[in-house]
This record gives C-alpha cells, sequence and structure tokens, in this order.
C-alpha cells in the first residue's frame, strides 16, 4: 500500500514515500475505506514541519475520503460504494469533548490519511454530502467543520447577523459560504484585491485590504454604523485579536481559530471587558456537528471552493504552495 511517512526530525524535506501492508479485511464494527483525497490544513503543516509534535514514521494528513470497499460485521451505517469523509476527532461523538479527543487526532497523534488505504471503527467516519466526490468531501472534515461550529454551535448566525471572515483559506471560504446561506451579511479581509474580487464573487457584502488599511477593525466598526459585527472567524491570532475585538459588538463573540500571527502576545483585556466580548478557543467539532454540517451543505446546495490539485507523492510540494499563500480555498491531494 501506497503511503506517506514523516521522518524524524519533521520537515517537508523528509516527507517520505513508502509501501505498508495491506490492512486487510473489516472486523466487527469496522468498515475498509479506499481513500482518494485528502486536503490541507495549517494543523497538517505544523505537524509535518515540527511546530506540533509527531513521532518518528507517523502518516500525516487530518482529512481523509473515499468509498467504503467492504464492511464488518454489524456495521449499519455503511455500505459498499459508499462516499465517505473522516472525523477529525474520532471518538468525540456528540455533546462536550472527551478528555482524551485531542490525543487521537489522525495525523498527529495517530497515523493520518496520506495512504491508499484504511481499516477503522465506522464511528470514524460520516457520509460524505450527496453528490460530492471524494476531493470536494475531502474538505470538510476540518476546514468545513471548523467553520460550521464557529458560526452556528459556538455562535448563533441567523438572518441578519454581520459576520467578519479573514483572509481567503479553507475555514475563512466556508465561512463565507455558510454565513451567506443563512441570510448574513460579510465583510472580508485580504492583502490581496485580487483575491477580494474572488470573495465578492462568492458573495461577501463588503471587503478591506487589510495592507492599505491596517487599523481594519475600526473600519469594519464604521462598515457596521458603529454597532459592531456579531462575529469575527479569527484565523490570524495574537497578531490580529486586537483588530478582531475593535470590530465585533457589544456582547459579541471573536472565535479563535488560528494562530498565523503567532501562538502567544499582548490583549487588551480592558477592551475585552468594556464590551464584554465572548473571546472562544475553537478545534474543529464533533461527529455530531459534522453530520449538521453536511444536513446544512445538502439542503443548501454548497459546494467547496477548490484551489488546486496535488497527487500524493508530491505532498511536500502542496505544502509549499500552502506556505507561499498561493491558494484560494482548499488544496487537494489525490490518492
Amino acid at each position: 500500500m501506497k503511503a506517506i511517512q514523516l521522518r524524524a526530525p519533521a520537515s517537508l524535506d523528509n516527507l517520505t514515500r513508502t509501501d505498508l501492508p495491506d490492512p486487510g479485511d473489516p472486523g466487527p464494527g469496522e468498515i475498509r475505506v479506499r481513500l482518494a483525497a485528502s486536503s490541507l490544513n495549517f494543523h497538517d503543516y505544523a505537524v509535518v514541519t515540527g511546530i506540533l509534535p509527531a513521532a518518528d514514521g507517523r502518516i500525516p494528513m487530518s482529512d481523509g475520503a473515499g468509498t467504503v470497499e467492504a464492511v464488518g460485521e454489524g456495521v449499519t451505517q455503511f455500505k459498499p460504494g459508499d462516499t465517505v469523509v473522516s472525523i477529525f476527532f474520532p471518538d468525540w461523538i456528540d455533546g462536550a469533548p472527551p478528555a482524551t479527543a485531542f490525543r487521537g487526532v489522525p495525523g498527529d497523534g495517530i497515523d493520518g490519511y496520506a495512504r491508499e488505504a484504511v481499516v477503522t471503527p465506522q464511528h470514524w467516519f460520516t457520509q460524505a454530502p450527496t453528490g460530492y466526490d471524494a476531493a470536494e468531501a475531502a474538505t470538510l472534515t476540518c476546514a468545513g467543520l471548523t467553520a460550521w461550529r464557529a458560526l452556528f454551535v459556538d455562535g448563533d448566525t441567523r438572518p441578519g447577523s454581520t459576520v467578519l471572515v479573514q483572509g481567503s483559506g479553507g475555514v475563512s471560504v466556508f465561512a463565507l459560504q455558510f454565513a451567506k446561506a443563512a441570510g448574513a451579511r460579510v465583510i472580508a479581509t485580504s492583502s490581496s484585491d485580487a483575491k477580494l474580487e474572488r470573495l465578492k464573487a462568492l458573495g461577501a457584502d463588503e471587503t478591506i485590504n487589510y495592507k492599505e488599511v491596517p487599523a481594519w477593525g475600526a473600519k469594519a466598526l464604521e462598515l457596521t454604523g458603529g454597532v459592531g459585527v456579531d462575529t469575527v472567524v479569527e484565523i490570524g491570532g495574537a497578531g490580529t485579536l486586537d483588530q478582531s475585538m475593535i470590530a465585533t459588538r457589544v456582547g459579541g463573540h471573536v472565535s479563535l481559530i488560528g494562530v498565523l500571527t503567532g501562538f502567544a502576545g499582548p490583549v487588551q483585556t480592558a477592551l475585552l471587558m468594556a464590551k464584554n466580548l465572548r473571546v472562544q478557543g475553537l478545534t474543529v467539532g464533533s461527529r455530531q456537528q459534522q453530520l449538521a454540517m453536511i444536513a446544512g451543505i445538502e439542503a443548501n446546495g454548497i459546494r467547496p471552493i477548490i484551489s488546486d490539485h496535488f497527487p500524493l507523492e508530491n505532498l511536500a510540494d502542496a505544502f509549499r504552495h500552502q506556505a507561499a499563500s498561493a491558494h484560494f480555498g482548499k488544496i487537494v491531494v489525490d490518492i
């Protein structure tokens, strides 16, 4: 079985093509999935570059999608031929995350989906949205569900809400699509006028070039008549959090997702308090939340925006493309 393993010390140059034993047939409660696609997230980049520690020989990639080839005894949720997509936290089914959830993320704490086939418990996957191919489905595990939870689980996005999204990566583009489907107004930021035009084409109501307008939080406040946005999908982290808080209304919600500008930094606690803001960290979501997202996708006919495709053997090049911010939406790896 073809696979990619990360050898120590972690780096893009140490992503190694290898052949591994076939996983065999599924046992009771298990399914065998022929993987066809994965997609890149910052989490995966952090693993393969050593920002997040991983065991020598780890198979990377947290997103996986493909076709069920066989099912074991007692499997009721799937049948051979189904297109399925993986769960980011395989053992977080519903409710609050269990304490063990964060240790079992594929591609991080356990082997991931940069390989041709897996045999797993059936609850590690869900059905893909009707009509999706594997490449489209593979975009949902991390980026899609993160955006969904930010808006509709932790947030209260509804018709008439105002949402601010940062940049044009996978989470931000999904958040734009989901928010517009819910009837919300969206303000989008980027450093590229060309990307801002593409965000407008997807439905962004207002755009801000943050290189031209460094105080973009105040600009967003102005665009809302001084009221502020209801929710910020915050992917920058320490370097952008203050601007996000400035942009947010009194009692609003900042969904803290990314760390692109750093892991730590000063926070205007007086602003946080004065505005009665809720700044909430978010790491993807549960299986039940993924099922709800898929129902929402199917009801609204939403399709993911895929920027680029790379073959599995060129996984390192895909990450270099990601690091250069040359993409818009999701980068998919074809297996």
